[in-house]
This record gives C-alpha cells, sequence and structure tokens, in this order.
C-alpha cells in the first residue's frame, strides 16, 4: 500500500523557516520532519513513498537524490573517476516526488497521483505531522469498516493551563497544557479506497479537507480510527521548538523504530 504525503504547501505560519526550505525539509534533530513521517511508516512495513510536491519541492528531490551518499561511506578513486560503496545505512525505501504545482490545494494534489495509485487502496498524510499513532492497526481498523476512508482522530493537549475552582472560586487544582482539553480532531492520518478520487471534482482548487471529507462524512463512508497516544503537528515555529527538545532531550515519542 503506498503511502501518500502532502508536502507542497507554502507554510506560512511558520515562515521563519519556510523562507528558505518547504515546511517537510524543517529539521528536528538533523533531519527533516518529512524523514520522520517516513521513518514512522517504515516501522510498520509500509516503505513505498509518493510525496506531493509543490512550494520549493526540487529541494525535496535533491535531498533524495543524495540520499545515498549522505547516509554511507564511500571510497573515492580520483584517478579513475570512481566511487566505491564501502558501508551503507540506507532505509529499503522507494521514493517518488510528484510535482503537484505550487498553488495547488489540498485535494487537488492528491488527485494528481490517481494514476501512480491506480485502483488500490492508499494511505494519505502530512508532512508536518508525527505520532505513535500503529499505522497496522489504523489500516486494519479502516478494513474492517468496510468504509470508503478511515480518519484518525487525536486528542491534542490545550494550548493553556486549565484550572479548577471550589465553591469560593478558589483554584483547587491547575494542569498544564491538559491533553484533550479541546476535544477529538482531525490527526492527519488517512487510510483511503481509490474511489475516495471520485470525491475531488474542482481540479486543483480542491480543498480536500473541504467538500470531499464532508461529502464522505454525510454519505456514512467515513470510519473513526481512534488514538489516544502522541501526536503533534509542526504548525508554528514554537512547535518545532517543542519537537526540537523533546528530541534531543530522548524524549521524542514519536521515535518508535
Amino acid at each position: 500500500m503506498k503511502v501518500l504525503i502532502l508536502a507542497g504547501g507554502y507554510g506560512t505560519r511558520i515562515s521563519e523557516e519556510t523562507g528558505i526550505r518547504p515546511k517537510p525539509m524543517v529539521e528536528i534533530g538533523s533531519k527533516p520532519i518529512l524523514w520522520h513521517v517516513m521513518k514512522g511508516y517504515a516501522e510498520h512495513g509500509f516503505t513505498e513513498f509518493v510525496i506531493l510536491c509543490g512550494y520549493k519541492g526540487h529541494m525535496i528531490n535533491e535531498y533524495f537524490a543524495n540520499y545515498f551518499v549522505r547516509q554511507s561511506s564511500m571510497t573515492f578513486d580520483l584517478a579513475n573517476n570512481t566511487m566505491e560503496t564501502v558501508q551503507s545505512n540506507v532505509e529499503p525505501w522507494k521514493v517518488t516526488c510528484l510535482d503537484t504545482g505550487d498553488g495547488t490545494l489540498t485535494g487537488g494534489r492528491i488527485k494528481r497521483a490517481q494514476e501512480l495509485i491506480g485502483d488500490e487502496p492508499f494511505m494519505l498524510t502530512y508532512g508536518d505531522g508525527v505520532s505513535n499513532l500503529n499505522v497496522k492497526e489504523l489500516v486494519e481498523s479502516h478494513k474492517n469498516s468496510g468504509r470508503k476512508i478511515t480518519m484518525s482522530a487525536v486528542q491534542p493537549a490545550g494550548r493553556f493551563g486549565a484550572l479548577e475552582f471550589d465553591d469560593n472560586d478558589q483554584i483547587t487544582a491547575f494542569k498544564e497544557k491538559p491533553q484533550g482539553e479541546v476535544g477529538w480532531i482531525n490527526g492527519g492520518f488517512f487510510v483511503c479506497e481509490p474511489s475516495v478520487f471520485d470525491y475531488i471534482k474542482d481540479g486543483d482548487s480542491t480543498i480536500f479537507e473541504r467538500a470531499p471529507l464532508e461529502a464522505l462524512a454525510s454519505e456514512n463512508q467515513m470510519n473513526c480510527y481512534k488514538h489516544k497516544g502522541f501526536w503533534k503537528c509542526m504548525d508554528t515555529l514554537a512547535d518545532k521548538q517543542s519537537l526540537e527538545k523533546m528530541w534531543d532531550s530522548g524524549e521524542a515519542k514519536w521515535k518508535t523504530w
């Protein structure tokens, strides 16, 4: 089953980083967050990726074009202009970088991958969110549901500390950014039947999270997989710094490999 990764947006809310690179190439622990997303899928045996590129997509192409050399020990015979691999730590991935246009919206990017997917189910996610979600369980939930699409649901931590009061309005408890304060939201990890492409009707201008998902839900064709573990989206510079802190301290809960 192929994994489609949306990686073409402008990332305007983290412009401090995206002025010089696409958002999925922003690094966490010296590796692009895109790499972290892919490692999570590969841990569960899913190693064929289609990256839906757009804004500064050439940088994603160049990253994977040079990946083998960066991950390997090499011997270079300069006189004969040859090179030999001494040792390699390259993952057994197959990666397609598909140019879907700078201004194309999410649904349009997905639609452009239809020929690569064909008549097979596929997975879909965003190139800026990490989680310890069990992808195999997600796929199993989808198969058992008999529906056209499965959406992961997550409970992110609140943005602010939560207070509890007694009858005299005195604080009795404080919880810093408690998990689940804002309820369940779209976690961005999907499993889709190929018929989902039929719901993308306005070409490049289709926002996948609007009409297509709304229609699938209204037709009772959307299955939900609730993930109660770790999830975090790198939406802002503060999010990036938070993820970096977790990685550097050895507390990166999304690192399941």
